[in-house]
């Protein structure tokens, strides 16, 4: 859709790029003009931890219209009336985190389809530009936009991973390797052979059943992009970012002391 840029996303991934993004949880929407401005290729709109109402989405989602980013946005929950709240405010995905079976994530397809595909409602607003595009193509696009992003961030998932990859509509796995660690009783052990295997595994099957594969990692990027072939990946939030910006600067001054 020419309001969403999933377009421009997609054919990147297809071209063979590795697309990047930053996770947005500050309520300001020029957060996301920074990001885009900076280069990113999607935003990740998180309203599933922080402060975000859905106002501020919709202020996020649009300040992305007319750049070269994607807006995503996480729901806080595998739940109809939740993904129901944003999606007709036409981001280019919906993420939905912590999907622990292939029941979520038929669930989380149908929520985000209408009917007969799935049973989400229609209240089309700015999803359709405002009844710019026409019915036939909005009904066309609908079939594939906004992406179904199912975040695989638990051991249950990895053992449900073959029924998961299963269901029908799914567009995307993204991982969630920090919860991961932590349901397998190591968190943010990346050395650990467990945690290690079981990464691979989500990659490795994602990548076998051609579902568009994304991960949210600022660390051991060398194994992500080379070894499991990410093809999208989240690697910084507004908070790191100005964190680090802040740092780098006092010991920049530092050293000129």
């Amino acid at each position: 859709m020419r309001y969403n840029n999933l377009e421009k996303f997609l054919s990147s991934i297809k071209n063979g790029k590795l697309c990047t993004g930053c996770c947005i949880t500050f309520s300001d929407p020029a957060v996301t003009e920074i990001a885009a401005e900076a280069g990113f290729d999607f935003c990740w709109i998180d309203g599933e931890h922080g402060i975000l109402d859905r106002n501020t989405a919709f202020m996020h989602i649009m300040a992305l219209k007319g750049t070269g980013c994607a807006p995503f946005y996480r729901v806080p929950a595998c739940d109809h009336t939740e993904i129901k709240k944003v999606i007709d405010l036409a981001p280019a995905g919906i993420i939905v985190p912590m999907i622990m079976n292939a029941e979520d994530a038929r669930y989380a397809v149908a929520a985000c389809r209408y009917p007969t595909a799935g049973n989400r409602g229609c209240g089309m607003r700015r999803c359709h530009c405002y009844g710019t595009i026409p019915m036939e193509e909005f009904w066309q696009n609908a079939l594939n936009d906004p992406l179904v992003i199912l975040q695989i961030e638990h051991i249950e998932a990895v053992r449900d991973l073959d029924r998961i990859l299963q269901v029908s509509g799914i567009s995307s796995i993204m991982i969630g390797p920090y919860d991961l660690s932590c349901s397998m009783g190591h968190p943010g052990d990346w050395s650990n052979p467990q945690v290690i295997a079981a990464l691979d595994e989500i990659c490795f099957k994602t990548r076998q059943a051609g579902i568009l594969l994304g991960a949210y990692a600022e660390t051991d990027l060398s194994r992500w992009i080379q070894s499991r072939k990410i093809q999208y990946l989240g690697c910084i939030n507004d908070t790191g970012a100005l964190m680090s910006g802040f740092r780098q600067m006092i010991e920049t001054i530092q050293r000129a002391l």
